[in-house]
């Protein structure tokens, strides 16, 4: 099946990042705009409550829920965006090599940043989507 999401690489940039600097789909895609992927369970609890590698692959499988419910899959991802409340890089990184490491390949362009706080009680991981397909 033809994908709607081309990656972009620049030679002209850094190639420490572990993510394509940019992408593009077609005008006849149909983009998908994700609400934050939290890391509740089907109750609405927070799960690996003080964990930031545990919250974030339990974000990873809630964007995966959203992205399938929509017609779409992680290879339909265009963009994300990382919260993580914390001040610290390493906690970053712990949520980021989740997410990097459940796109694989299909490195989208990312925003990983740390933040405040989040909405839910315990949370510490958010992730933000947009998917572009192709409908038949």
């Amino acid at each position: 099946m033809p994908r709607a999401v081309s990656l972009i690489r620049s030679a002209s940039l850094s190639d420490v990042a572990e993510y394509a600097y940019a992408a593009t789909a077609p005008a006849d895609a149909r983009l998908i705009f994700l609400a934050g992927a939290c890391p509740l369970d089907a109750d609405g609890g927070t799960v690996a409550v003080g964990d930031y590698a545990g919250q974030a692959a339990a974000c990873v499988a809630n964007l995966r829920t959203a992205l399938e419910d929509a017609g779409a899959g992680v290879e339909d991802v265009i963009s994300t965006r990382v919260l993580v409340a914390t001040t610290r890089q390493q906690d970053l990184v712990a949520a980021w090599e989740v997410v990097r490491d459940a796109f694989g390949a299909h490195d989208v362009p990312s925003t990983l940043m740390g933040v405040t706080v989040l909405g839910y009680h315990d949370q510490l991981v958010e992730i933000e989507a947009v998917a572009a397909v192709l409908d038949a």
